[in-house]
């Protein structure tokens, strides 16, 4: 009877070779059938520091600058001032990171060596605040990635639209001065965020979203429904006259202009008060005009043409001024621009709209003394002069005048026919294609579709 190989004796029985007790061998097809030799725990224990170390340096070298040759098209992309900006604030935070993962290599190599608590322990404090810089890191470059990766879509028309807007805000802005100024660079930024409204964050103040670091150039958000819309674009030029009372040297001289003013005529310090929380919205929508001229009127009341109730509620604290008031105060500034047909058009269509005008939850004071104080800020914003202006009024530097309406209406009927609008400004272009609009000159898509390629075709 033919004997049969113990199985239960293992491989090395079974082929007639003697065997170590307790001793594991593997064969990988990998390497042919040779045995494998598994790690010790020691041997595990350093791969293991040691590729801390080269995550954290693989980490780095990924956080790398942006190239200007990555984002598409260079007519719609960011510009070279962009990147190097975002570069330059990319910089700051990779130069702790840079310190910290040096720190994790030294004491991964040191604990590798020698194993010892302490060295574990330091390795370990090593790799995490490396992690911290990481994460602080990437939420900044991924931040501006988004930005940028958005000039390569569908939508980079769109947006490199609304760039050329707010450019020619501020050279216009900037030419208008008295004197000489250093001028800002890099010009505003636009990007889509959906369901958020129109909003803007500031050249030279630090962001949550940048890890606290100072943000280098201004950023326009819109919404989507403002691009769909481009006759609701006036807040384009809202957002960039935040910007321009920073950069043009008004964040302080306005608010206080306006309480020495109402101060004068005798309103109660409460009510001042309200009218000073308001100076910067109030000043975007008044400068929003005289950049655009009246259609902005009608941007502004698409906006803030809601119930009753919405738009004469007083909130504590807001930061905008009361829907009802705000009205008023874009009505005012129209009527000493010289646009007194206009004025009246947009008064009766507010009239219509809010016949009672309760300010529900508001001061007494408040409601009782916004016939003096609406003329009174507006004087101290658009008609007073300020010496970073080079002794100049807002109104001065931003003029705006009939001529620049007919400007905006020759515009409007050249839009309508697809043809180019000719050498009328950027901003003019928004109240061209709201006048062609509110005239049925064109269908609301052809408008639209005009308006995009007039000033994409600019940007190249």
């Amino acid at each position: 009877m033919p004997a049969v190989a113990d199985r239960s004796a293992g491989p090395a029985a079974a082929s007639g070779r003697p065997g170590r007790p307790g001793a594991r061998r593997a064969r990988s097809t990998l390497t042919g059938g040779a045995p494998l030799v598994l790690p010790t725990a020691e041997g595990q224990l350093r791969t293991w520091l040691l590729s801390q170390a080269t995550n954290v340096e693989r980490h780095l070298a990924a956080l790398r600058p942006f190239r200007w040759s990555e984002f598409g098209d260079p007519a719609t992309g960011p510009s070279r001032a962009h990147l190097i900006a975002v570069n330059e604030t990319m910089a700051t935070l990779r130069r702790p990171l840079l310190a910290a993962t040096r720190q994790v290599r030294a004491t991964a190599e040191a604990a590798a060596e020698r194993p010892a608590p302490q060295r574990l322990e330091a390795m370990l404090a090593a790799k995490t605040r490396a992690q911290h810089w990481v994460r602080a890191t990437e939420r900044v470059w991924d931040f501006y990635l988004e930005l940028f990766n958005q000039r390569q879509g569908a939508f980079a028309p769109w947006l490199v639209a609304c760039d050329r807007i707010a450019l020619d805000c501020y050279q216009y802005a900037y030419l208008g001065l008295g004197r000489w100024r250093p001028v800002p660079t890099p010009p505003p930024f636009c990007y889509l965020d959906t369901g958020a409204g129109p909003a803007t964050s500031r050249r030279g103040i630090p962001l949550r979203r940048l890890a606290n670091r100072i943000n280098p150039f201004p950023l326009i958000q819109l919404p989507y429904h403002r691009l769909v819309n481009p006759w609701t674009l006036g807040a384009v030029l809202h957002e960039v006259s935040h910007n321009l009372q920073n950069d043009l040297g008004l964040a302080r001289a306005v608010p206080l202009q306006v309480a020495a003013r109402l101060t004068e005529a005798g309103l109660p310090r409460r009510v001042v008060s309200v009218w000073v929380r308001w100076n910067r919205e109030t000043f975007a929508d008044l400068a929003g005009l005289l950049l655009g001229g009246p259609q902005v009127v009608g941007s502004l009341f698409d906006v803030i043409g809601r119930t009753a109730r919405e738009s004469t509620a007083f909130s504590p604290g807001a930061v905008h001024p009361v829907p009802y008031l705000r009205a008023k105060l874009s009505l005012e500034l129209l009527r000493r621009m010289g646009f007194s047909e206009h004025t009246r058009a947009y008064a009766d269509l507010w009239r219509r709209l809010y016949p009672r005008a309760d300010l529900a939850g508001a001061p007494p004071a408040l409601a009782a003394t916004a016939g003096t104080a609406i003329p009174l800020v507006v004087d101290a914003m658009c008609f007073t002069s300020f010496p970073s202006l080079g002794h100049r009024a807002l109104a001065r530097v931003l003029r705006f005048e009939p001529k620049e309406q007919a400007m905006i209406e020759e515009a409007a009927e050249r839009l309508a026919r697809g043809v180019a609008p000719g050498v009328v400004p950027e901003r003019f272009l928004i109240g061209a294609v709201r006048f062609a609009l509110e005239r049925r000159m064109a269908p609301p898509e052809r408008l639209a579709r005009y308006f995009r390629e007039e000033l994409g075709r600019r940007s190249r």
